[in-house]
């Protein structure tokens, strides 16, 4: 199954991702990415000194203005284009 991460403050995510079956990961630093096929953010983490890490090479998905359910049919997109 799947490895999701979602950052930590998406509970509702969280658990609905987890009726689906998927195993999540909690988001709550860099290295906890790492191995996940797909991740999903806040976006509210801004990055304003332009430094980018790639850490995972899976998909990432910003959850701003989205519901539960619409990010959970974003997420098996992302995992079926795979």
């Amino acid at each position: 199954m799947p490895k999701i991460g979602v950052e930590h403050s998406l509970t509702s995510v969280q658990e609905a991702l987890k009726a689906k079956g998927y195993e999540v990961i909690p988001l709550r630093g860099e290295n906890d990415a790492k191995g996940c096929d797909c991740c999903v953010i806040t976006g509210q983490d801004a990055n304003v000194m332009g430094i980018q890490n790639t850490v995972t090479a899976g998909s990432v998905i910003e959850a701003s203005g989205l519901t539960a359910e619409e990010i959970c049919q974003k997420v098996e997109e992302k995992l079926l284009s795979m």
